[in-house]
């Protein structure tokens, strides 16, 4: 005999974003050897900090495709994100152009992308990432961050709706979930 229990979608929302967001709430040590070789970080680095964004944005906008009049697709505008710790505590936020990550302690960093791998663990999700920071302005955490991965990526591709003549310029907002880590020697 079945027995049906009513699930409130308030309920159902709580027990989805608990399993989404449980794993990345967790401490973790990088195993870089397991990672596609395009973003493992150089020997030599150490890892210095883990954070997690579970409720990021990307900006993308409809315009024409560079050399090809009439041809239009959805480009990436930049990020906006709050940075968690493991107990899920506000450390900083993460925004760009240029990517920048932010501690509250003033800290920041700029980088840039050195290369890029599938996620081939969640589909429709954005790349796996690795960037080589710039020096860090202002004491603090950032300090001696020298590379910056973005590993377990949920969501944030570009939008599936048609993007052409007649919504050029139109901006969506797409979700996205990751954890940037963060190494220094």
């Amino acid at each position: 005999m079945r027995f049906a229990l009513p699930i409130t979608s308030t309920a159902l929302a709580l027990v989805l974003g608990a399993c989404t967001s449980t794993p990345m709430m967790s401490p973790m040590k990088v195993d870089n050897a397991a990672l596609p070789e395009a973003v493992r970080v150089p020997a030599g680095e150490t890892q210095k900090l883990w954070t997690t964004t579970d409720a990021g944005q990307i900006t993308y906008e409809c315009r024409e495709k560079k050399d090809m009049a009439g041809q239009y697709e959805w480009v990436f505008v930049g990020p906006a994100a709050k940075l968690k710790d493991a107990s899920g505590k506000d450390v900083g936020s993460y925004f760009g152009p240029p990517a920048t990550w932010v501690s509250n302690d003033g800290s920041r960093v700029t980088a840039k992308q050195v290369a890029v791998a599938p996620n081939t663990g969640t589909p429709g999700s954005i790349p796996l990432q690795l960037v080589k920071a710039d020096p860090a302005t202002g004491a603090g955490a950032m300090q001696g961050v020298s590379y910056i991965q973005r590993l377990k990526t949920v969501g944030g591709v570009a939008p599936a709706t048609p993007c052409a003549d007649g919504n050029k310029g139109e901006k969506k907002i797409v979700t996205y979930a990751a954890d940037y880590v963060f190494y220094g020697k």
